[in-house]
């Protein structure tokens, strides 16, 4: 077998583990309680996913709204405390994972890209929100990305992670078409590691570190939830960027703010990443009751 072919087959063996060991699919399904009332209720894995749904259908009213602190803090009180195993993730992934890596060394490589290839999946979306598992092998890397008119919450279930993000200096709306070509200046707002389990991060449409890009320090499992979603047609479509340092074109002057303690970059958007690709798989944990 030749070297590409080897790291094809290894690819699909991650992605078909994804599903077996990182899944169940639940015995429930086959063999329906006889009755509530005799406590064979809702497995508790279920009744987090479903908590946390019913809070995302009250929270997300639709584009262009924004949740109210309150409601702000009704997410993430949830999603703290969400773990792997909430969204039916066993336990043995990370370990599994982790021992491939170790002894093959991020198997899951794209064979003409050659870097790790990230894998997600859908569990539940609708025209106000998402929620959706992304998984990332060691050193994988989602690219500075922004999430346009949209609020943001992502929870690291698994792994090490480092994320950085910025804001722009000057929010553009929507409507505002600038050159791709014409670089923004934008403030840091995180560049740090993040370990699970760790507090809930959140973005806004214009704060919070809009335009993040995550890296896989070891294989990592995150949580996101969107309102609303990505939606092309409304606007709402994924834009990249490459960045700057702010001396770049900024002739080596210093800002107020800069001096202040405040980091600053230049942002470029440039056309679609080739380290972007990510593979989908079918969800097959807890499932959500939307009646």
């Amino acid at each position: 077998m030749t070297m590409e072919g080897g790291l094809v087959e290894q690819r699909r063996q991650r992605v078909e583990l994804v599903k077996k060991a990182g899944y169940a699919r639940k015995a429930a399904k086959k063999k329906r309680c006889k009755s509530k009332l005799q406590g064979c209720g809702e497995p508790k894995v279920l009744r987090a996913l479903q908590e946390l749904f019913v809070a995302c259908r009250d929270v997300f009213k639709g584009p262009g709204t924004v949740p109210a602190p309150c409601d702000v803090n009704k997410l993430c009180k949830i999603l703290d405390y969400m773990k792997p195993e909430d969204v039916g993730l066993s336990n043995r992934l990370l370990e599994i994972f982790n021992a491939q890596d170790a002894a093959r060394g991020n198997l899951m490589e794209d064979p003409v890209k050659g870097s790790p290839v990230v894998t997600y999946t859908t569990i539940y979306k609708c025209s106000n929100f998402s929620l959706c598992l992304f998984f990332l092998p060691a050193t994988a890397v989602i690219p500075l990305h922004n999430h346009p008119e949209m609020t943001v919450f992502s929870k690291l279930l698994l792994g090490t992670m480092h994320i950085k993000s910025y804001d722009f200096v000057d929010p553009m709306s929507s409507h505002d078409s600038p050159q791709h070509s014409q670089p923004r200046l934008a403030r840091l707002v995180t560049d740090n590691d993040f370990t699970a389990p760790c507090d809930t991060s959140v973005l806004y449409p214009t704060t919070g570190g809009n335009i993040h890009e995550f890296r896989a320090i070891t294989t990592c499992a995150v949580l996101d939830v969107l309102g609303p979603p990505y939606l092309k047609d409304d606007g709402r479509d994924c834009s990249y960027y490459k960045e700057f340092p702010f001396t770049a074109f900024s002739n080596g002057e210093k800002s107020a703010s800069e001096e202040e303690g405040e980091c600053y970059r230049w942002l470029e958007e440039i056309e679609v990443p080739e380290n972007s690709h990510m593979d989908e798989i079918e969800y097959l944990g807890p499932q959500i009751d939307d009646n």
